[in-house]
């Protein structure tokens, strides 16, 4: 059989990956190291405006689609789809790649960074988190997430000579290749029970449907595919830094580059959701009474530690390292709900955070630049040296902590919680109130140190690119602040 292929629907990934290679053919032959880093950030914008024309066509696009005649009957499967849910992840993780590779810029001046391997390698792992929420079967889904996951470990080591740089990749190396066997383990169990590996066709046989006579009945392996679901959410709870298995991320995010740092905290936090979402919505709706409940106190499990950990941290990345898991569980949250809205619900928080979290990361980057240690006290009087990276870090901070004038992060919190209660968790309700005033502390603290009556330190130089990054995520910040919709219903 030979498939078509639907070049339009994989435009995105496959426009950046044409662009890794392109900059390694720039860096081989130019060998000037601003030549990569524009190649990058022009791969990213062409990735984003096509996902844009496929969101104004309106119409979905699917391919690598298998007959239905072909599995027995029924209607085809597809492979990857570019519906409404991967457009708006994939914009998500696109805005972010922007910035990400913004930061790169400032960080590779320094030149102890080769500038060509650094751009393709984050060109490989944005064209995976892109191809991810488009990914419809149990293969592709893994392939994205290693594609995501497998460049990481590299960029984090890329800097040659620095200890701190090669335990976060060491550490972070290990809990892939740990949480992907335990992925792929759980993934097997759920084949093995219902023969299939697309997702709609995985839920068809979990509900009691049969494509072919092969095909066990699903009572006879429900322990197994119960199983199998426990383990593939295991998996991709280490993805997500999610409690238990998130020891490595504060030690990762801090001995990791900033940039690296914030594509852990945004672009792979957004992968490792979306593919929880299709899971649980598309493969294992019929298993909701058994992930259900865990997703639940995972979430309470999660953003309770998160926030624990952070009013302990004494670095400004370590602090931004574990709100980002405190984050993940209120993502996690509406997912334990049976409401119609709870999708909808986890996606707008991602959006919201997403904005918030890369424009923190981007002034800790340009405060790093002058301030080695990034400790909190070095921001002490940043507004007077600085007052503009002052000013954007406390924005981005009343934001993250939900408070005016900072409304993109109220108004997230406010979707949870409804999306929660309306689900009847209303004890699940209570731990995030609890842990959001518990944010309030740390985030406040800090932005309250901006402003310190202290005698200023050195000035703080803005690069342009880091200047872009930030205005870039101001302007999400404030428009999501002011038209929060935007993300509401984002996906209706």
């Amino acid at each position: 059989m030979i498939q078509s292929i639907d070049y339009a629907a994989i435009a995105p990934p496959l426009i950046l990956a044409l662009a890794a290679g392109l900059v390694l053919l720039l860096d081989a032959f130019l060998g000037r190291p601003r030549a990569p880093g524009f190649a990058a950030l022009g791969g990213v914008l062409l990735s984003t405006a096509a996902v844009a024309w496929l969101a104004v066509e309106g119409a979905g696009r699917a391919t690598f689609c298998i007959p239905g005649e072909l599995r027995g009957g029924g209607p085809a499967s597809c492979s990857y789809v570019a519906d409404r849910f991967t457009l708006v992840i994939s914009a998500v993780m696109l805005g972010a790649a922007v910035v990400v590779v913004l930061l790169s810029m400032t960080e590779l001046a320094r030149g102890d960074v080769p500038a060509g391997e650094w751009y393709f390698l984050l060109l490989c792992a944005f064209a995976g988190a892109v191809a991810l929420p488009a990914s419809r079967d149990l293969v592709m889904l893994v392939v994205s997430l290693e594609l995501v996951s497998l460049p990481v470990f590299v960029l984090a080591a890329l800097r040659r000579y620095d200890g701190r740089a090669g335990e976060a990749a060491l550490k972070l190396f290990l809990v892939s290749v740990v949480s992907t066997a335990v992925m792929l383990f759980g993934a097997s169990l759920v084949y093995g029970v219902t023969g299939e590996i697309h997702l709609e066709r995985i839920a068809a046989v979990l509900a009691g449907a049969r494509f072919t006579d092969a095909v066990p009945a699903p009572g006879a392996g429900a322990p197994v595919a119960v199983a199998g679901v426990v383990l593939v959410l295991a998996g991709f709870a280490f993805k997500v830094a999610a409690v238990p298995f998130h020891f490595w991320a504060g030690d990762v995010y801090r001995g990791a580059p900033v940039p690296v740092a914030a594509l852990l905290s945004v672009i792979s936090k957004a992968a490792g959701f979306a593919g929880l979402i299709l899971l649980f919505t598309l493969a294992f709706p019929a298993l909701r009474g058994v992930w259900g409940p865990l997703v639940a106190v995972l979430a309470a499990a999660t953003m309770t530690v998160g926030n624990l950990l952070a009013l302990r941290q004494r670095h400004a990345v370590r602090l931004l390292a574990w709100s980002s898991v405190a984050q993940s569980g209120y993502i996690l949250a509406p997912l334990a709900s049976a409401d119609r809205g709870a999708v909808p619900a986890s996606v707008a928080y991602l959006a919201l955070y997403a904005a918030m979290n890369m424009g923190a990361f981007a002034v800790v980057a340009v405060v790093a630049r002058t301030r080695a240690g990034n400790e909190l006290d070095d921001y002490r009087g940043l507004w007077a040296v600085s007052p503009w990276s002052a000013a954007a870090l406390g924005f981005f901070l009343v934001c993250l902590a939900g408070l005016p004038p900072g409304l993109a992060g109220l108004f997230a919190k406010i979707v949870v919680f409804r999306e929660v209660v309306a689900g009847g968790l209303g004890w699940l309700a209570i731990v995030m109130a609890i842990n959001t005033v518990i944010g309030l502390y740390y985030y406040i603290a800090w932005a309250g140190r901006l402003f310190a009556a202290v005698r200023p330190g050195r000035a703080v130089p803005v690069t342009a690119p880091a200047g872009v990054a930030v205005a870039i995520a101001l302007v999400a910040t404030g428009v999501f602040s002011a038209l929060p919709q935007l993300a509401i219903s984002a996906l209706g």
